[in-house]
């Protein structure tokens, strides 16, 4: 078992600075970097693709290779169109919510800088005049830059394809509770990173090539994922994400099933998920006590999980999740046991996969 505290000092500052770090969807390169830079004294060596996915690498030689995957994209904004009085109306990037919008902060990423600006909402008093409330829509949803006209905003360097990201950063509440946007699925990021820190820490070596995987572009299919996969060609795939928290006002259990913050990561089940890797993952949560939770998600699993696993002719892939309240918003919490606990079982399922070993059915 690991002796030492996870969340140290140390890895919580990198996570901060990781999570406050914007990285939308297509835009990724920057904190891919400042991934990469604390990675660096844990694995042998980096790939990179045309498009930014990012990886490092332990044991680059050995024919035999395990992934360990999450996703570095967050959601966001495009600027879509710039009025003539200097408002600018958008378009997703990713799955953004359009209710969440009005009156939150935005900055966008210009070739000059970041440019500050708000969802503008028009006052409670004056909404329901004509005798029906609006709600926001996509449609509706506007910035204001504090401009006149469509000149003033273009001289500050904003022009149709900017990309908009949400300012809000890293917080703790209740000790236990990490708070921040992006956490879908920068805490990825960082938990396999961890993995990695641990495997050196612990001087653990692996019969295998590991390569921990740091995608592109989940928010907009998945895309991130499929090519690199193409280029690793991997035998096993573990993918961590983030699944909902259903014990929250407003959500049915009888959709979303009874997974909760705090009670362990959330083991996947779909056809996707090579069942005899699920199964030595649960087997290595009850033999080394790592709380986990279930989830069954019918077709598809919606994560990189699919990518991976029907690639390469298949690869046996499987689905560790971190379970989340408030996904797609800027607001989205989990718990750190969780955290701490999908770091463990990652790492402890690694040390029990054995070289070449072919999870098939039919052996």
């Amino acid at each position: 078992m690991i002796a030492k505290t996870i969340l140290d000092d140390q890895s919580l500052a990198f996570l901060e600075t990781y999570l406050n770090n914007p990285s939308p969807t297509g835009h990724e390169s920057n904190n891919q970097k400042t991934w990469m830079e604390y990675l660096k004294p844990y694995v042998d060596t980096f790939i990179t693709d045309t498009y930014g996915t990012a990886v490092g690498i332990i044991n680059p030689d050995a024919p035999y290779k395990v992934v360990i995957e999450g996703h570095a994209d967050e959601i966001s904004w495009y600027v879509k169109y710039i009025t003539e009085e200097g408002f600018i109306h958008v378009v997703r990037n990713g799955g953004s919510d359009h209710m969440i919008a009005p009156s939150k902060r935005v900055h966008i990423h210009t070739k000059k800088g970041i440019v500050e600006g708000v969802f503008g909402w028009p006052a409670i008093h004056i909404r329901n005049r004509a005798g029906k409330e609006e709600s926001p829509k996509i449609e509706t949803n506007f910035i204001d830059l504090g401009c006149d006209s469509k000149a003033e905003v273009e001289a500050l360097g904003v022009h149709v394809g900017c990309v908009i990201t949400y300012p809000d950063t890293f917080t703790i509440l209740n000790k236990n509770r990490f708070v921040c946007r992006a956490i879908d699925n920068r805490m990825g990021g960082f938990m396999i990173a961890q993995v990695a820190r641990l495997l050196k820490e612990n001087n653990k070596t692996l019969p295998f090539g590991l390569y921990i995987v740091n995608a592109v572009q989940e928010e907009v299919g998945l895309r991130g994922a499929e090519m690199i996969t193409q280029t690793i060609k991997p035998n096993v795939a573990i993918v961590t994400d983030v699944c909902h928290d259903s014990n929250t006002p407003m959500v049915d259990k009888n959709i979303e099933g009874d997974n909760k913050i705090g009670r362990g990561p959330v083991v996947g089940y779909a056809p996707a998920i090579q069942n005899n890797l699920r199964e030595l993952i649960e087997e290595t949560a009850e033999n080394n006590n790592i709380p986990f939770q279930r989830n069954a998600m019918s077709r598809v699993t919606g994560t990189d999980t699919d990518a991976f696993a029907y690639s390469n002719g298949g690869v046996a892939s499987a689905l560790i999740s971190l379970p989340l309240r408030y996904m797609h918003t800027t607001v989205e919490m989990v718990h750190r046991d969780d955290v701490e606990n999908t770091i463990k079982l990652i790492y402890e399922t690694l040390l029990k996969i054995e070289n070449n070993e072919t999870f098939s059915y039919f052996k």
